[in-house]
Formats: C-alpha cells, sequence, structure tokens
C-alpha cells in the first residue's frame, strides 16, 4: 500500500505548544531482575532510553510507548502484570525523559518511534525473541504507536492504544491568532490519511469517564484507523489516569485475548 505523504508535525514544536504537552522528568531506578536497559541513538549525540521486561523468548513482545508525565522505570510495578498474561514489554521513553538525551518535540517523537522500532526488531531478532511483536501506545504515546503501526505494519501483528486521541480532532486550537491556517490544515489531511493506511487489528482501552481525552475521541480513532478489526473496551468509571488500577482485570483480559488472537 503507497505510504500517504509526510505530515509536517513541526508546526507543533512551537515552545509554547511543546510546554504545554510534554511534562518530562528525569527519573530513573536501576532495572529489576530479568530487565535491562537499552540506550537508542537517535540524533548525533542523543539516545533515547528504553526498558525491556523479558518473560519468555517464543512470548510475544509489546512495543509501549508511554503518557507524557511518565518515565519507563514507572513500568517496573506493572511490567510482571504483562509477564503474567504472557508477554515480553519493551517500554520507551522521548527526548529529554529519564536518561534520555536531548529536549522533546512533537517531530522528533514522530520520527524516533521509527528509530526505536528498528532498535527494537533488531534486539529481538539478536536474542532470539520468536513471538510476535505488537506496538502500544498510552495517551500522548498513541501517535509514536501509530507511526510505527502505519511505517512497519509487515513486521506487527497488531496496535494497542490506551486512553489515546491520535490527532483525529488535529490541533486547530493551537493556532496562534491570525496565523494561517492552511498548513495546519493539511498537517490534519495528512496525519488523517496516515491513520486511514493503517490495517493492522486494533485493540483501544479507554476509561468511561476520561476527562482528559473524551471517550468520544476514542471513538473518532476507531473511525479513522483503517483495520477491518477494531475493539474498543471501556473500562467503567475509570478516568484517564487510574485506568489500570480501576480496571486491572478487564485490561488484562481485553489485552491477553486481542494478543492471542492477532496475527
Amino acid at each position: 500500500m503507497p505510504q500517504p505523504l509526510e505530515p509536517d508535525y513541526t508546526l507543533l514544536d512551537q515552545p509554547e505548544i511543546t510546554g504545554f504537552i510534554f511534562y518530562p522528568r528525569g527519573d530513573w531506578a536501576p532495572p529489576p531482575p530479568g530487565a535491562t536497559d537499552h540506550a537508542v541513538a537517535v540524533a548525533p549525540g542523543v539516545a533515547v532510553a528504553c526498558r525491556f521486561y523479558r518473560h519468555a523468548p517464543d512470548a510475544p513482545t509489546v512495543l509501549f510507548f508511554h503518557g507524557n508525565g511518565e518515565v519507563v522505570s514507572d513500568y517496573d510495578y506493572t511490567a510482571p502484570l504483562y509477564h503474567g498474561i504472557g508477554l515480553n514489554l519493551f517500554v520507551a521513553d522521548y527526548r529529554g525523559y529519564g536518561r534520555s538525551g536531548g529536549s522533546p518535540a512533537f517531530s522528533t517523537m514522530v520520527a524516533d518511534a521509527r528509530t526505536l522500532f528498528e532498535a527494537f526488531r533488531g534486539l529481538l531478532a539478536q536474542e532470539g525473541y520468536r513471538g510476535r511483536r505488537f506496538a502500544m501506545g498510552r495517551s500522548l504515546g498513541a501517535l509514536s504507536a501509530l507511526e510505527v503501526a502505519a511505517r512497519y505494519p509487515g513486521d506487527l501483528s497488531g496496535l494497542i492504544i490506551e486512553s489515546g486521541a491520535g490527532g483525529t480532532r488535529g490541533w486547530f486550537r493551537m493556532l496562534r491568532p491570525g496565523a494561517d491556517p492552511a498548513p495546519w490544515e493539511e498537517l490534519h489531511r495528512r496525519h488523517l490519511a496516515k491513520l486511514r493506511s493503517i490495517a493492522l487489528p486494533l485493540l483501544s482501552i479507554h476509561g468511561e469517564r476520561d476527562a482528559l481525552i473524551p471517550l468520544e475521541s476514542a471513538l473518532e480513532l476507531q473511525e479513522a484507523v483503517g483495520s477491518a478489526r477494531k475493539e474498543l473496551v471501556v473500562i467503567p468509571g475509570a478516568g484517564h489516569n487510574d485506568l489500570f488500577y480501576l480496571g486491572t482485570e478487564q485490561y488484562l483480559s481485553a489485552l491477553r485475548d486481542f494478543v492471542g488472537s492477532s496475527g
């Protein structure tokens, strides 16, 4: 399938936008037993930190892009639950987060997702991890997961979005007064074309009472993505940041069933 024209995400790299969207933290903790840290070079002198939580070489592996206020070591506590449903988990940071160099920006976040995926794919091959691969993004990380799903469909068995909108409503609210709307309209058009190009099976998990990214946004993303197979799981009573904790059983069950039936 021909790839859509690349959206110009540099429009979103304005300081007043990045300062509102990104909340980088320098937090880091040593990896727990069985996990390893990896630094992926994304630009000269800049590397992004990742953490690989191993379960088994023949198990499926999820490449996970986290939310805008998290770091990889936050997943030390949830990775065992992924292992409990038979998954390896590989979590990637963004520039400026954890032990990563540089500063975060939309355009580099999207471009880095491709570099990170290639490093992820190479590491699995090098270490003999034979299971199917999935891309997953939480909240802001949906943009990175969608980029990987659009660019590497032959290397993935499915796409998982947690509490994400994926830019379906566009970024017009970020226009400066008097700015030419044409580049922003073109960004939105090309971004939606990229979403329509995605044919991988899609699982979305969203909180019923998410005030930050309303449930309507998840419905819009489901509609925008071109996949023939789409599933939306709504966690009753959950918001944006308590979804996993309020709906742990439903969340893990949906994830296990989706990964087990995809591919």
